[in-house]
C-alpha cells in the first residue's frame, strides 16, 4: 500500500494554496494524497503559521514532517517542533541561489555599482576612486557552513579568493582555505573583506554581529547578510555604518522583518537591502519538489530521510 500524505497549508509562501508540483511530487515519490486524520506524513507548505501545523497535527497520526523552507524558527519558537515525530525541511536546496545573491552583492559593493546605478549624470573618473578589483584580492569569511555556504565558497574559487569557513564543528569546509569554529570568528574578522552570513540563527548565533564584533572588522569591510536578520544586533549595525565603523552592508534580510518604511538603515549610504528575495518560492519550488519526492519514496522505504531536523538543536 502507497503512503499516505496529506498535503497542507492555507497559503504557500507565493501567497496561494499549494499548487499540484507538490501533490505531483508526493505521487511521484510513491505517496497516496490524503487528509490529515489519515496521514502518515505531512508535508506543509506555510511558513508562517505553525499555529496552523499544530492544529493539523492534533487530528493527525503522521509521523513525520516536511517543512518547506531551511528557516524553522517560526515553528522552533512555537514549541511545534518536538522528539515524538520525524521533521525535516528545506536545508541545501536553497543554496545555490542565496548564494548567488552573496555573490551579486559582494560583487556590487567593491564596484561601487549601488553609488553609480542612482546617478543621473556621468561622474568624472578619478584616479583615488575606491571601486576595487575582485579577482585574487578579496578574503571571505562565509559563517554558516551549510548549503548556502558550501554553494558560495565553490563560486568563489573562480575568483580566486580567500575563504574562511565558519562553523559550529570546525569541520572543514570544502573550497575553505581555513575554518574555523564560531568562537574564534572575532579573531580573524580583522583580517577579512567580507563577513557572509549563511548560518541558523540559534541561541549561539543570534546577534553574532554586535558592537564588539562590527567593531573589530575592517574599516574598508563589509557585511553581507542572505541568512537571517537576528543574526545582527540592528542597532548596532546602524550606528556602525553612520560611523564608517566599516565599509558597509548588503542585506537580504533584516531584524524587524520587514524592514519598515522610516527606518535608518534605508538612509544609509553604505547599506544595500533587498526584501528577502535571495531565494523565492519560484526559485526553491522546483528543488522542493525534487526534495519532497525523494522524502516520500525514503520515508516509504524506512529510509534516512534529508534534511533532517534536530529538536534539540533547533535547525
Amino acid at each position: 500500500m502507497a503512503v499516505r500524505i496529506a498535503v497542507l497549508g492555507e497559503r504557500s509562501p507565493a501567497g496561494d494554496a499549494p499548487g499540484d508540483e507538490l501533490f505531483d511530487a508526493v505521487r511521484r515519490g510513491g505517496g497516496e494524497i490524503v487528509a490529515a486524520d489519515k496521514a502518515d506524513g505531512i508535508v506543509w507548505v506555510d511558513p508562517s503559521d505553525p499555529g496552523g501545523l499544530e492544529r493539523a497535527m492534533k487530528t493527525s497520526p503522521a509521523r513525520w514532517v516536511q517543512l518547506p523552507f531551511a528557516g524553522i524558527e517560526p515553528f522552533v519558537s512555537a514549541g511545534v517542533i518536538d522528539e515524538d515525530h520525524s521533521w525535516t525541511c528545506a536545508k541545501g536546496i536553497y543554496g545555490e541561489s542565496c548564494a548567488e545573491h552573496a555573490l551579486a552583492f559582494m560583487l556590487v559593493a567593491w564596484h561601487r555599482m549601488h553609488e553609480h546605478i542612482g546617478a543621473t549624470r556621468w561622474q568624472p573618473e578619478h584616479s583615488s576612486s575606491t571601486e576595487r578589483r575582485f579577482h585574487g584580492q578579496a578574503t571571505v569569511a562565509i559563517v554558516g557552513t551549510g548549503g548556502i555556504g558550501g554553494s558560495l565558497a565553490s563560486m568563489l574559487e573562480p575568483f580566486d579568493a580567500y575563504v574562511i569557513g565558519v562553523n559550529r564543528s570546525g569541520r572543514s569546509l570544502a573550497g575553505a582555505q581555513r575554518t574555523v569554529v564560531v568562537a574564534e570568528l572575532s579573531e580573524v574578522i580583522s583580517d577579512v573583506d567580507f563577513v557572509v552570513l549563511a548560518a541558523a540563527t540559534t541561541p549561539e548565533t543570534e546577534r553574532l554581529l554586535d558592537e564588539a564584533m562590527l567593531s573589530r572588522m575592517k574599516s574598508d569591510a563589509w557585511l553581507i547578510n542572505v541568512a537571517r536578520g537576528a543574526l545582527v544586533d540592528t542597532d548596532a549595525l546602524v550606528d556602525a555604518l553612520r560611523r564608517r565603523v566599516i565599509g558597509g552592508a548588503a542585506l537580504d534580510v533584516t531584524a524587524p522583518e520587514p524592514l519598515p518604511e522610516g527606518h535608518p538603515l534605508w538612509e544609509l549610504d553604505n547599506c544595500i537591502i533587498t526584501p528577502h528575495i535571495a531565494n523565492t518560492w519560484v526559485m526553491g519550488l522546483p528543488a522542493l519538489c525534487g526534495l519532497v519526492e525523494r522524502n516520500v519514496a525514503h520515508f516509504a522505504a524506512g529510509e534516512p530521510l534529508e534534511a533532517t531536523v534536530d529538536p534539540e538543536l533547533g535547525y
